[in-house]
């Protein structure tokens, strides 16, 4: 998996691409962490380039959102594959995430929240 890190007008978005397993899932919690310590406000996924996930890259996910919580903070996720799509919404996930096509979906789902 790799991870860059975009910042654009007070959002941020990680760019994700491979896959996020459990050898992978290090990285991105690093990566989510340093985004909670920092505060983001705003936080975009996106998931155009990501292959799999399993449940390590899901549980990283759902840490980040209970941290984020405490400062109110937003995240979003989008262009989730359709293989991945499912993933979430087996385990109802899009039910605790926002969920969009498109980062400007995302954008202005988080704008509605």
């Amino acid at each position: 998996m790799q991870i860059e890190k975009l910042d654009t007008g007070g959002t941020a978005t990680l760019k994700l691409s491979g896959e996020i397993d459990l050898h992978a899932s290090p990285a991105l919690r690093a990566e989510l962490q340093k985004c909670a310590h920092a505060k983001t406000a705003a936080l975009l996924l996106d998931f155009t380039a990501v292959d799999y996930i399993d449940s390590s890259g899901l549980a990283t996910l759902i840490e980040y959102v209970r941290e984020s919580s405490a400062y109110k903070g937003k995240v979003a996720l989008f262009g989730l594959q359709k293989k991945v799509r499912t993933i979430f919404d087996l385990v109802r996930l899009n039910e605790l995430f926002v969920i969009s096509s498109t980062a400007d979906e995302a954008i202005a789902a988080l704008a509605a929240k």
